[in-house]
């Protein structure tokens, strides 16, 4: 199923597209340093200043992160009815708030009250709802510029806001540094979400009653009964699990194997880098390959990372190409998702299959560090290192099907 909204004769989504691209490029990097990114720098102030363990305190980013996974199902709903203009514009006023709210907190159960509610509001002006806008604004010979401008200048996020936290924190402390993180957040990213973010002239209905409903839902339902969507649920959810597992726990195998703990972080840190550099070789091998072959090859070079790890990652040589042939892959799947979806089942129910989708793939990023951590008590570095080798080649695999057909 092949289908697109988009008129033929539409090849771009002319000046005004390009500007709701890079709005979103700018709120998509403000939202992820500050609701997201921002919580690692602010981990130790925060457990310090609350009282409470490093093990609760960090409970709280999992429960937001689940939050999100379960407020991505009715966002697409919203988003394929709705478009994103009311939605993104009133998640970023919420978004806001809840950073003051969060400078606030007095006690471990309003960190987590305060969490949930980011996570919420993140899953209405991050990714998923940025890339469901430019989608409906960009036919497909030029989406993949348009989603590639706004993952690559995201990309950045961590690299611009997590010194930019440390700074603030380490002068005004971490309720002042919220603050801050709040004005920046407010300032930038409600004007934008409300100014830029704009209904396509080609699908905004003359009416109410204009609305393709049906086809939406028929779109939708058409994703379900398709079998290669649930492998691509499956390839998604195992990559994701490998990611975020080696995300939380590379530091700390890293100085495991003799390294320092500043070289262990400045190699981890290298991730966000690499994710830029994996989404621009994947959109210029698949000018000349199938996308899924190229997503499928990236998690293929990922297992073989870790495999090597045990081997290598003594030297710190060794360390940075295992490192790096793991990083090649982090971003990927952020921008090939929406690529495959809307190629395979068009744009009119994007959104809401989109949430379908995201739902158990960040769930599986939330849970498998916690899991990871279970594995290390009964296995150490090396069954994890093999659970997260094996998750990548069935992803591989997955992908692999996905693009050839098969049931």
């Amino acid at each position: 199923m092949t289908t697109t909204t988009a008129p033929a004769g539409l090849t771009a989504g002319g000046r005004h597209g390009w500007r709701v691209v890079a709005a979103l490029a700018v709120t998509s990097t403000i939202g992820y340093g500050t609701l997201y990114y921002a919580y690692a720098v602010l981990l130790g102030p925060m457990a310090a200043g609350l009282g409470a363990s490093t093990t609760a305190v960090t409970g709280a980013l999992t429960a937001s992160v689940l939050a999100g996974a379960l407020m991505a199902i009715p966002v697409g709903r919203w988003l394929d009815r709705h478009g994103g203009r009311a939605l993104m514009t009133a998640g970023s006023i919420a978004a806001t708030a809840l950073l003051i709210a969060w400078s606030q907190v007095r006690t471990v159960g309003q960190l987590y009250v305060v969490m949930v509610g980011i996570g919420i509001t993140g899953a209405m002006v991050l990714y998923e709802p940025a890339f469901a806008v430019v989608i409906s604004w960009f036919a497909p010979d030029r989406r993949p510029a348009a989603l590639l401008a706004i993952t690559v200048v995201a990309g950045f996020a961590s690299t611009i806001f997590m010194p930019l936290t440390g700074v603030l924190a380490a002068h005004l402390g971490w309720r002042g540094a919220l603050l801050v993180l709040a004005a920046v957040h407010g300032t930038v990213t409600i004007p934008l979400h409300a100014l830029a973010v704009r209904t396509p002239p080609h699908l905004a209905p003359a009416t109410p009653a204009a609305s393709p409903v049906v086809p939406r839902q028929a779109a939708a339902r058409a994703a379900m009964r398709d079998r290669r969507f649930w492998i691509l649920a499956a390839a998604l959810v195992a990559h994701g699990a490998a990611t975020g597992t080696i995300g939380v726990h590379l530091v700390g195998y890293l100085t495991s194997r003799g390294h320092p703990a500043t070289f262990a972080a400045a190699v981890a840190g290298l991730l966000g880098v690499l994710s830029v550099a994996g989404r621009l070789v994947l959109t210029g091998a698949r000018r000349r390959l199938p996308i899924t072959a190229v997503v499928a090859t990236v998690f293929a070079v990922q297992a073989a990372a870790v495999l090597a790890m045990p081997f290598t990652a003594g030297s710190r040589v060794g360390a940075v190409v295992t490192v790096t042939g793991f990083g090649l892959g982090f971003g990927v799947a952020s921008l090939a998702t929406p690529a495959i979806l809307a190629d395979r089942y068009g744009t009119a129910a994007y959104a809401t299959i989109a949430g379908r989708l995201t739902a158990p793939v960040t769930t599986a990023k939330a849970a498998a560090p916690l899991l990871a951590a279970v594995l290390l008590a009964y296995g150490g570095y090396h069954l994890l290192l093999a659970a997260v080798t094996t998750a990548c080649l069935l992803a591989a695999a997955a992908m692999r099907s996905v693009g050839s057909g098969r049931p």
